[in-house]
C-alpha cells in the first residue's frame, strides 16, 4: 500500500518510487512534479549519476538530445556518456568508434513492439540483431531493463555488455540477419554510434529498426528514419505520457521534443503507405497510465495519421514501481477502447500474458 505525500491517499495503485498520486500530478502537477523529480535525483544519485540534468552556468552545452545539459568541468551529462574536460565536450561512448552495448541474436518471428504489422513476424529461420544501448537519455522508474545503470562504461566489458565500433557491431550481421532493433535503455543517448552501424547495416540489406522514445535530436532522427524508410524497416515510439507533468514524473524528462519528433516522423513517413514505417506504443502502468491518458496520446496520434499501429503494453512491476500490480485486464480493455474513440484504427494490446484479472 503507497501513500501520497501531497493530499495523503493511501493506495496499492500509489508507488512509493514515485512518491505521489496520478490525481496530484494533474491537479497540483509543479508540487507533485517536485517530489517525483526528488525521488529520482535520490536514486540517481546512489548510482554515481547525475541527480538532474547538469545547468552549469558557463558550462559546455550538450546537443544531442532533448535534455539540453550545460555540463560544467569535471561533471558528466544525465545520460552519464558525456563529459567535460579541459572545458571541452568529451564521450565516454557513442561514437562511431565506441558503443556502450549489448548485442544478440533474436529468433523471428519475435516479442517486437511492431510484430503484428511487421515481415518479421513471418521471417521464420532469420534473426534480429538486437542491440541493446547500455545508457539513455531518460530515467524512467519503471524501466523493464535498469540493469545498464550498474555498468560501468569507461570500461571495455562490464557482464555482458562491451565496447565495441559501428563497424565491429555492423560486422556482426550474416546472410541470416533479417533486421538490426536499436533499443536500450534508448538509442537515443548514442546515436552517432546506431546511425554508423545502421548505415553500414542498410547497405548490406539489413532493416533497419529503432525503439526509442524519441528524445534525439531533429538532425538525429531524420537521419535515423531516412534509414528505415530505405531499408523498409519500422520506427518505434514509446509515447510514455502526454501529459507533461505526468511524463517528466515517470521519466524525468519532458516529452516536448519526442512529441516533435514523432509529427516530423509522420511527414518524411508519409509517402511510403505501403508499409508500417511508425508505431506507437504506451506502457499501461497501473495508477498513472489511464483510459483518460491513453485517449490524450492516441488523439495525439490520430491527428497525425489514425492509421499508425499503436500497442498499447502489460506492465510488469520493476526497477523503483516494483510496488505497482501488474496491469489488470480491465485497465487494458479501458485503454483499448480510449484509443478507438480517440480516432485510431490499428490498436493491440501486447503482453497479454502479463494481465491480471484483478
Amino acid at each position: 500500500m503507497g501513500s501520497c505525500l501531497l493530499c495523503k491517499a493511501e493506495s496499492r495503485l500509489i508507488s512509493q518510487g514515485m512518491g505521489v498520486c496520478l490525481s496530484c500530478l494533474r491537479v497540483r502537477p509543479q508540487e507533485a512534479l517536485s517530489v517525483a523529480l526528488d525521488r529520482h535525483a535520490a536514486t540517481r544519485q546512489a548510482l554515481g549519476l547525475p541527480g538532474r540534468p547538469p545547468r552549469a552556468e558557463g558550462g559546455v552545452r550538450c546537443r544531442l538530445c532533448s535534455q539540453g545539459c550545460s555540463i560544467g568541468e569535471g561533471e558528466r551529462g544525465f545520460c552519464g556518456l558525456r563529459r567535460v574536460e579541459q572545458g571541452r565536450l568529451t564521450h565516454i561512448a557513442g561514437t562511431p568508434r565506441r558503443g556502450w552495448l549489448h548485442w544478440y541474436r533474436d529468433p523471428l518471428p519475435t516479442n517486437c513492439v511492431a510484430d503484428w504489422v511487421c515481415p518479421g513476424h513471418t521471417a521464420y529461420g532469420r534473426h534480429n540483431l538486437a542491440v541493446f544501448y547500455a545508457s539513455c537519455t531518460l530515467d524512467c522508474l519503471f524501466c523493464q531493463n535498469s540493469q545498464f545503470r550498474y555498468t560501468d562504461p569507461r570500461r571495455e566489458r562490464d557482464g555482458s555488455v562491451e565496447a565495441l565500433s559501428a563497424a565491429a557491431l555492423a560486422a556482426l550481421a550474416t546472410e541470416s540477419t533479417f533486421c538490426v532493433c536499436f533499443f536500450g535503455g534508448d538509442p537515443a543517448s548514442q546515436m552517432p554510434h546506431a546511425l554508423a552501424a545502421g548505415r553500414r547495416l542498410a547497405d548490406r540489406g539489413v532493416r533497419v529498426c529503432w525503439e526509442t522514445a524519441g528524445t534525439m535530436n531533429e538532425r538525429a532522427l531524420i537521419q535515423a528514419l531516412a534509414l528505415t524508410i530505405e531499408s523498409s524497416g519500422s520506427f518505434k515510439f514509446d509515447l510514455k505520457a502526454f501529459d507533461p507533468a505526468l511524463h517528466q514524473a515517470l521519466t524525468g524528462g519532458s516529452n516536448q521534443q519526442a512529441l516533435k519528433n514523432f509529427a516530423l516522423a509522420v511527414e518524411r513517413a508519409a509517402d511510403r503507405s505501403e508499409i508500417h514505417t511508425l508505431v506507437a506504443s504506451t506502457p499501461l502502468v497501473p495508477g498513472y497510465i489511464d483510459g483518460e491518458e491513453v485517449h490524450r496520446i492516441a488523439g495525439f496520434i490520430a491527428s497525425h495519421n489514425p492509421e499508425i499501429p499503436y500497442a498499447l503494453l502489460a506492465f510488469y512491476p520493476h526497477d523503483r514501481m516494483r510496488d505497482l500490480p501488474r496491469t489488470p485486464r480491465r485497465l487494458a480493455e479501458e485503454a483499448l477502447e480510449a484509443a478507438h474513440t480517440a480516432g485510431l484504427a490499428n490498436v493491440r494490446v501486447g503482453n497479454v500474458h502479463l494481465l491480471t484479472n484483478d
